[in-house]
């Protein structure tokens, strides 16, 4: 899990992100801010659509770590018996900062995007076109230009 920024209306946004360990998106969310409610948002909707994971691996941010340490007490409160263990190592991160480089070379040529709504679909329709190039949809030997008009339509 990690966020970028993505410049909106002339100020910066958050964008959260979310991936495996074989480098498959899970979830994506923007944001106008990047503190603990926008963390534990995202990850509450990460975890609706993908289910509990057993680790996440985050940078140093405090945002992220306390969004993390309130899944964990909804955990407890509910009666489960694990709680998703924390990585805060510098390495085990780049995966997603590589990944991020995608996302930003295509928004960085727009120098900027005009409203929060028309940003929040252009960056889904980026990741679901960075989804298809990573293979993450079933092809059914379909290209990914017919994979793509499936989904939108």
């Amino acid at each position: 899990m990690d966020e970028t920024y993505i410049k909106v209306k002339g100020k910066w946004t958050y964008y959260y992100r979310a991936i495996d360990k074989f480098e498959k998106t899970l979830d994506y969310m923007l944001s106008e801010h990047w503190d603990e409610a926008a963390a534990t948002a995202f990850l509450t909707r990460a975890i609706g659509n993908n289910g509990f994971p057993d680790r996440v691996v985050i940078d140093k941010s405090g945002a992220n770590l306390a969004g993390l340490q309130n899944m964990n007490c909804l955990l407890i409160l509910n009666g489960w018996f694990w709680l998703i263990e924390v990585l805060q190592i510098k390495y085990l991160n780049n995966i997603i900062e590589q990944d991020h480089r995608f996302i930003k070379k295509l928004t960085r040529q727009m120098k900027g995007l005009k409203s929060f709504n028309s940003a929040s679909a252009t960056l889904e329709g980026i990741e679901v076109a960075h989804m298809i190039r990573k293979q993450q949809f079933e092809t059914s030997g379909q290209s990914a230009f017919k994979q793509f008009a499936a989904l939108a339509g």
